[in-house]
């Protein structure tokens, strides 16, 4: 038996556990408490009374920084015990070892006294991710733990803030049993939570795998209707993604994110407007921007998907360069774009696949809409739909998977299929087990 062999990653998994466990105690501790003073102060005045709130906020403020330390053990942790299934899968012993300094240097931080920073010198609104990431890493991780704890809602969704960081910043905010299910671990990753924002439909990210850690990053966005209440359902695709990445390559780390960072169409209504791909674009160049500021060590392979009308939002910031190494457009309406070379993506890293029976296909233009009523439904060509060029038709030029003809328009994750084959084969970019 080897060492790798005796060294059990279960073991550490439950150590992760009994960390984030300890901060939802700590959690449900500072709730009590502020009822009680809450209920208190409507009786209790004076100098006393004032002393003893005085000292409740003390109790608030430091519990809350237990709580931060424990979620980074538990990242800590579980990040740690990911690398040992890998290493035991075939990355080896040094990739073990690296993963062991790693991880001490981690544990060596936590529970340091918060610390003011500085006044002034914080990043806005519109500061670049990579800004963002040197402005972090100038603070000590006292400073950072104080940011967390007073500033969670500003630092969570700030692009150029690591993952870890912003998972931690956002469990501070969660509210309700609805949402604590968005990060509850899934196909054996952690749960990162890097977005949450409750208001209209809202707005949520989350990665299942550290993505300033992975090899490959694959992005996913999602179309019409998606909001909170859908969420749920478009990050189990996102996971099915990952757990077939890990049984094709069990040795390579892969990070899979499921981006609702944009105001989805709620109807065909809205669906059949581009501004809201515009602007979801811009919100997605971003968050992939701050991925690469983050990211640690050398770069990883950036994949992203959109399905349906994610698709056009993928095509409208994969228009500029800098968005990814890999598109893929799945089930799509048209991008934006009429041909693959008006995309600043190789040709070579542009997919697209679209079900033989999916509805999508007859959402076509206006103008070949109107052909096909004057001339009979084969009439204008058949490349074209209602955002442009089928990414998945010949006159495209994006290299094109096979799916299964009954996937319909929400079949391409199904599991044993080709299609989910192809999705978990481009991610990790393995072009020779994509299905013809």
């Amino acid at each position: 038996m080897t060492l790798l062999d005796a060294t059990d990653p279960a073991q550490w998994r439950a150590a992760a556990l009994f960390w984030r466990a300890l901060a939802t105690t700590a959690g449900q501790w500072i709730a009590d408490i502020k009822a009680c003073a809450a209920r208190a102060g409507r009786f209790w005045q004076g100098s006393c009374a004032g002393a003893a709130m005085a000292a409740i906020g003390r109790l608030v403020r430091g519990l809350t920084a237990f709580r931060l330390g424990c979620w980074a053990a538990d990242q800590a942790l579980s990040e740690f015990a990911a690398a040992l299934t890998r290493a035991r899968a075939g990355a080896g012993l040094p990739a073990a070892r690296a993963a062991d300094t790693t991880t001490t240097g981690l544990l060596n931080e936590l529970f340091l006294p918060p610390v003011p920073p500085p006044g002034g010198g914080q990043p806005s609104c519109t500061s670049a991710p990579g800004e963002v990431r040197r402005w972090w890493e100038s603070l000590s991780p006292g400073r950072r733990d104080w940011v967390l704890a007073t500033q969670p809602g500003w630092l969570g969704s700030l692009d150029g803030i690591p993952a870890a960081a912003r998972d931690r910043a956002n469990r501070l905010l969660l509210a309700g049993p609805f949402a604590e299910r968005l990060i509850e671990d899934r196909g054996g990753q952690r749960a990162y939570l890097l977005r949450l924002d409750p208001g209209g439909d809202g707005r949520v990210v989350v990665a299942l795998g550290d993505p300033d850690r992975a090899s490959a990053v694959l992005t996913q966005v999602p179309g019409m209707t998606a909001d909170l209440t859908s969420a749920g359902n478009d990050l189990t695709r996102t996971e099915r993604i990952a757990v077939r990445a890990h049984e094709l390559a069990p040795a390579q780390s892969v990070s899979t994110i499921m981006w609702l960072g944009y105001d989805a169409p709620d109807h065909l209504g809205e669906a059949a407007s581009g501004s809201r791909a515009v602007a979801g674009a811009r919100e997605l160049r971003r968050f992939q921007e701050g991925l690469r500021a983050t990211h640690l060590g050398p770069p990883g392979r950036q994949t992203v998907l959109g399905h349906s009308y994610g698709s056009l939002v993928v095509g409208r910031a994969a228009a500029a360069p800098g968005l990814a190494d890999s598109v893929i457009f799945v089930g799509s309406p048209g991008v934006g774009v009429d041909h693959v070379n008006q995309l600043a993506v190789p040709a070579d890293e542009v997919w697209a696949m679209t079900a033989r029976h999916d509805v999508i296909q007859w959402v076509v233009s206006p103008r070949r809409a109107v052909g096909a009523l004057i001339a009979g439904p084969l009439a204008g060509s058949g490349d074209a739909l209602f955002f442009g060029a089928d990414p998945a038709g010949p006159a495209f030029g994006a290299r094109t998977v096979a799916s299964q003809p009954d996937a319909g328009h929400l079949g391409y994750w199904d599991k044993g299929r080709p299609a989910l084959d192809a999705l978990a084969a481009i991610t990790l970019g393995r072009g020779d087990v994509i299905p013809r």
